[in-house]
Parts: C-alpha cells; sequence; structure tokens
C-alpha cells in the first residue's frame, strides 16, 4: 500500500464524538512510553502527524487520522500510565474499553509491545481482554533498531510463545523500528489485505 495522503481529522473525548463515518478503522494502542507516535508517523510517512512527546501519557483523546480518503488510523490513548491520577486513568480506562467494544467501524487493533522487554502483566492482560472480548487485533513490535535482528527476532518469537499457555491461535505480529522504517511495508499491506476484504 502506497500512502498518498495522511491528515490528522478529529480528537475525541468519549465515543459519541467519534467521526460519522462509514470508513474502516485501525486503532493504535500500547503503554505510555511504547513509540506510538514515532510508529504512527512512520508508516504515514509524514513525520508531524501524530505528537511525540518526551513525556509519556500525553495522548488523552481518541485521534482519527484519514488515509488516502480511504481509511482511519485511530491513535488510542496509552494503557497503565503510573503517573496519571487514579481518576483519569479509569476515565481513559472506560473510554478506551467503550471505544473498542462498541465501535463498529473498528476493523483491527494493533497493540504496541517494545521489543526490549520480556512479557510484561500489563500487556498480557490487555491482550488477554482483547481475545476474550472477541476483538481482532494484531501485534506490532516495536524499537527493534535498539536490538540486533537476531535478539529482536528471538524476543518477540519467546514473548508470542508465552501467549501459548491460554492461547490456541496466535494472532498475527510484526516487527517494526520507527528509526530504520523496519515492518512499514508489512504492516501497511497487512492493512491493504484487510481493506480488500471489507
Amino acid at each position: 500500500m502506497i500512502i498518498k495522503n495522511s491528515e490528522f481529522t478529529i480528537s475525541s473525548p468519549s465515543l459519541s464524538k467519534c467521526p460519522e463515518d462509514t470508513k474502516a478503522e485501525y486503532a493504535f494502542i500500547g503503554r505510555s512510553n511504547v513509540g506510538k507516535s514515532s510508529l504512527i508517523n512512520m508508516l504515514c510517512n509524514h513525520k508531524g502527524l501524530a505528537k511525540t512527546s518526551s513525556k509519556p501519557g500525553k495522548t488523552l483523546l481518541i485521534n482519527h487520522f484519514i488515509i488516502n480518503n480511504e481509511w482511519y488510523l485511530v491513535d488510542l490513548p496509552g494503557y497503565g500510565y503510573a503517573k496519571s491520577s487514579k481518576t483519569v486513568r479509569n476515565k481513559l480506562e472506560q473510554m478506551i474499553a467503550q471505544y473498542i467494544l462498541q465501535r463498529k467501524q473498528l476493523v483491527n487493533v494493533f497493540v504496541l509491545i517494545d521489543i526490549r522487554h520480556e512479557q510484561q502483566k500489563i500487556d498480557r492482560e490487555f491482550v488477554d481482554w482483547l481475545g476474550e472480548s472477541n476483538v481482532p487485533f494484531s501485534i506490532i513490535f516495536t524499537k527493534a533498531d535498539k536490538l540486533s535482528p537476531a535478539k529482536a527476532k528471538s524476543n518477540a518469537l519467546l514473548w508470542m510463545k508465552k501467549l501459548q499457555d491460554r492461547w490456541e491461535e496466535l494472532p498475527p505480529y510484526f516487527i517494526t523500528s520507527a528509526e530504520n522504517k523496519t515492518g512499514r511495508e508489512e504492516v501497511l499491506n497487512y492493512i491493504d489485505e484487510i481493506n480488500k476484504t471489507l
């Protein structure tokens, strides 16, 4: 897939404020410092599209970006940012859950995982929740440039293997780096393949 244009559409504080449009939506979510904005900018080849910040936990709204006037890339708030107050955290969790479970246009959730770390409880719980809720999702491992290709691959395989304690069928996964554009084509082609079936 070639991305000819990508632009910010709207930031919504709740599901009810999201665009009234029937186009397919692909949501991106992960822990607050997983490199989500950098990944979105890399995928869209548009440096300032999603605002990157040195402070994690800055995305507090549901951000819609229209891609090629055909589908939406949706930037969701990160989960599990410890420095937010409990009230803010609960509000965000509610908003994320509502969007993921009730948004009819949502086609796939991409869960971003930092490839350098072992499986963290918070990521695992989120992935299990998606599975239990029958939400189609894929995993995107980020920051692969921080490791050797062999180490990145083995970390990803180990992470996926750990899912087998509960999962019969494993979700698709991608190894990416916003720095050197690793995985860009694979992720975009995956979206393209899904779009063709809709």
